[in-house]
């Protein structure tokens, strides 16, 4: 009798493991993106970035992005641009980092880390960390948006994602 207990023991165990890991295993893989807020960007950014041989202060107040399902991650967040050049300050405004390729306004972007900004003429640029302009985009103003901030990260309701700079944005997307 005590063999036929220890019998079915071991054949229902691994069973009875398997349904309670595998409800765990289906969320994981069902949660999807994850935008990031300041607080959450706080960890992953250092106080200071280096664009165009200086290093500039983060507003890691005004940072966000995306860890995507997968673990990679897209960030961004304002620095302080007041050491450099008037012609740098006008481009340089966000450090954007992504660890998988993008598009941007139907621009490839590969995977590293650039130096971004809303331009005049409603246009996003984009440029590596030499100060050397890669691409500009046009931006759109979101009137709607009611409580604008100086930089944040929110869905597309087209799909992908949104970089915000008060109303202005640009999407982007894997």
């Amino acid at each position: 009798m005590r063999l036929n207990r220890l019998f079915r023991f071991a054949l229902l165990a691994p069973l009875a493991l398997g349904l309670l890991l595998a409800p765990g295993a289906l969320i994981a893989q069902a949660g999807g993106d994850q935008l990031l807020k300041p607080a959450d960007t706080q960890k992953l950014f250092a106080d200071k970035v280096y664009y165009k041989g200086q290093s500039a202060p983060t507003q890691l107040r005004n940072s966000g992005g995306v860890k995507f399902s997968d673990g990679s991650y897209v960030l961004a967040t304002l620095v302080d641009n007041s050491g450099y050049s008037s012609d740098v300050q006008a481009k340089y405004q966000a450090y954007f980092i992504t660890e998988i390729p993008l598009k941007i306004g139907g621009h490839d972007l590969p995977a590293g880390i650039y130096g971004v900004g809303f331009v005049a003429d409603n246009k996003f640029i984009v440029t590596d960390v030499g100060a050397h302009d890669l691409f500009t985009v046009d931006s759109t103003t979101d009137e709607a948006m009611k409580r604008p901030t100086p930089l944040q990260v929110t869905a597309d309701p087209a799909g992908g994602y949104r970089l915000y700079s008060g109303r202005r944005y640009v999407p982007f997307n894997k």
